[in-house]
C-alpha cells in the first residue's frame, strides 16, 4: 500500500484527470448504487452508502488502484435471500438483521486476509464460478422484469416469476411499460454501437425522468388505454427521504441467536471475496499494472464491508464494469475511485429530489440488462469448453436458479469432482 505521502503526490500531479473520470464514473455509478438496492430489498440509501464508502475508505487500502468499489448486482441474490429469509415478511427488519451479517462477512474477509487466503478464491473451478454467475445473472433478469412492466407478481419462487412473466406482460402498464422499452432501446443501442462518451445508464436514467414527467408520476391518477384503466401513484419512482442522514438504518445484533444469520454472513464474504479477486486480476491485466496483492485485497473489502454493516449499506466487491469503465476513461491513480465515492455523496445529500424522479422501471430495466449481460456471455463462453465443463456450468447453474447459490455452488463441485474421479480412474 502507498503511503500518505505517495497519495498526495499522485493528487497533486492528476487531480484534474481523476476528478474527471471520477466523475464520469459517478454517472455510471448512481444508477446501479440505487437500482441493486431496490432488486436488493433494500432502500436506495444502502446502495448510495456502499458506493460513498466504496470510493472514499476502500479505495485508500486495496492494492488494486483502478478498480472501482461498490455495491454490484452478483451479490443481488444473496442479499435479497438474507432480507426476505431473516425478516419473515418485513423487509425494513430482514434488511436490519442483514446488516449484521454485512457486518461479520467484513470481519471473516480481514481474517481471510491476514491469513493469506486470497489464493484460495482464485482455485475454485471456473465452470463453476460461470455457472453461479450464469445463474446469479438470470435470477437478476426473473426479479426485475416484473417491475419494468409496472406488475406485482404473485410467486416468490425464481421458477415461479418466471412462468409468471406471460402474465406480467399481459397486464403490463402502458406507460411504465414504455419507460422500460425506451430505456432497454437506449441500452441495447449503445452496446451495439459501443457508444462510450455517455453511459448509457445516465441516459436511461434521464430518459426515464423525462418520461415520467410527461406522464405525471408524481401525482396519483388513473387513466384508460384500449378500455383499460391503469393507475399511476408516486410509488412507481424511487422513495429516498429528502435528508440523505434519515436514510441510514442501523443493524440489529439481536440476531445473534440465530444460526441462519451466519449462513448469510459466509455467503456474503465468501461470494463477494471471488468476485472482488476475479476483478483485481482482470483489472491487472487490463491496465497492465503491478499484480494486485489479493490478500490485502481481502482485508481492504472486509474493512469497507465491516463500516457498511454499521451504518446500513450494501456489501461492496471490486466491481469489473465500473472497474473497466474506470480504466477506459484514463484512470491513473486510485484517486478516481475516490472521487467517484465524493460525488455520489454529494449528489445524495445535496440532491435528493432529484434521485426522487427516477422512475423505478428504469433501473428495473437497467438492472434486467444487466442480469442477462452477465448470463448470456457465461453460456456463450462454455461451449468452447469440453463436454465436462459443460456439465458442470449447467448443473451449477440450475441448482442456483432452482434452489439456492450455496446449494448450486456445492452440487456443482461434487459434479466436478465426480467427473474428475471418472476421468482419473476409468479408461478411456
Amino acid at each position: 500500500m502507498l503511503s500518505h505521502s505517495d497519495y498526495l503526490t499522485e493528487l497533486k500531479k492528476e487531480w484534474k484527470n481523476e476528478l474527471i473520470t471520477g466523475f464520469t464514473i459517478f454517472l455510471i455509478a448512481l444508477p446501479l448504487c440505487i437500482g441493486i438496492a431496490l432488486a436488493s430489498g433494500a432502500p436506495p440509501t444502502a446502495g448510495l452508502l456502499a458506493g460513498i464508502v466504496g470510493g472514499t475508505i476502500v479505495s485508500l487500502f486495496s492494492s488494486t488502484k483502478l478498480a472501482i468499489n461498490g455495491p454490484a448486482a452478483g451479490l443481488i441474490v444473496i442479499v435479497l435471500a438474507s432480507v426476505e429469509e431473516m425478516g419473515a415478511g418485513d423487509n425494513l427488519l430482514g434488511f436490519r438483521y442483514t446488516l449484521y451479517a454485512i457486518f461479520l462477512a467484513g470481519i471473516v474477509q480481514i481474517f481471510l486476509g491476514y491469513f493469506k487466503a486470497g489464493i484460495i478464491a482464485l482455485l475454485l473451478p471456473i465452470d463453476v464460478i460461470h455457472g453461479m454467475l450464469c445463474g446469479i445473472g438470470f435470477i437478476i433478469a426473473a426479479k426485475q422484469i416484473h417491475p419494468a412492466f409496472g406488475v406485482i407478481p404473485q410467486s416468490k419462487e425464481i421458477v415461479g416469476l418466471i412462468l409468471e412473466i406471460p402474465n406480467t406482460i399481459q397486464h403490463a402498464n402502458p406507460y411504465v411499460t414504455l419507460i422500460s422499452f425506451a430505456s432497454a432501446v437506449i441500452l441495447i443501442s449503445t452496446f451495439k454501437l459501443k457508444l462510450k462518451k455517455i453511459p448509457a445508464s445516465l441516459l436511461v436514467v434521464l430518459t426515464g425522468i423525462l418520461l415520467g414527467q410527461i406522464f405525471s408520476f408524481e401525482t396519483p391518477h388513473t387513466y384508460y388505454l384500449f378500455g383499460n384503466e391503469y393507475v399511476i401513484t408516486p410509488k412507481l419512482l424511487i422513495d429516498i427521504p429528502q435528508n440523505f442522514f434519515d436514510g441510514i438504518i442501523f443493524p440489529d445484533f439481536s440476531v445473534w441467536k440465530n444460526p441462519k444469520i451466519y449462513v448469510h454472513a459466509f455467503t456474503i464474504a465468501i461470494v463477494g471475496s471471488i468476485e472482488s479477486l476475479l476483478t483485481s486480476s482482470a483489472v491487472d491485466t487490463l491496465s497492465s499494472s503491478k499484480k494486485s496483492n489479493m490478500n490485502q485485497e481481502l482485508v481492504a473489502k472486509g474493512i469497507g464491508n465491516t463500516i457498511l454493516g454499521l451504518i446500513g449499506g450494501l456489501p461492496i466487491i471490486a466491481e469489473v464494469v465500473r472497474s473497466s469503465a474506470n480504466i477506459n476513461s484514463g484512470a491513473k491513480t486510485l484517486w478516481s475511485n475516490f472521487f467517484h465515492g465524493l460525488f455520489l455523496f454529494l449528489f445524495a445529500a445535496f440532491f435528493p429530489s432529484l434521485i426522487h424522479l427516477i422512475p423505478v422501471s428504469a433501473l428495473a430495466s437497467l438492472l434486467v440488462f444487466v442480469g442477462l449481460r452477465i448470463s448470456l456471455p457465461e453460456i456463450k463462453h462454455i461451449f468452447k469448453d469440453g463436454t465436462d465443463h459443460v456439465l458442470v456450468f449447467f448443473v451449477t447453474t440450475y441448482f442456483v436458479v432452482t434452489h439456492d447459490l450455496l446449494m448450486g455452488v456445492g452440487i456443482g463441485l461434487l459434479t466436478k469432482l465426480i467427473l474428475h474421479t471418472i476421468n482419473t480412474f476409468l479408461p478411456d
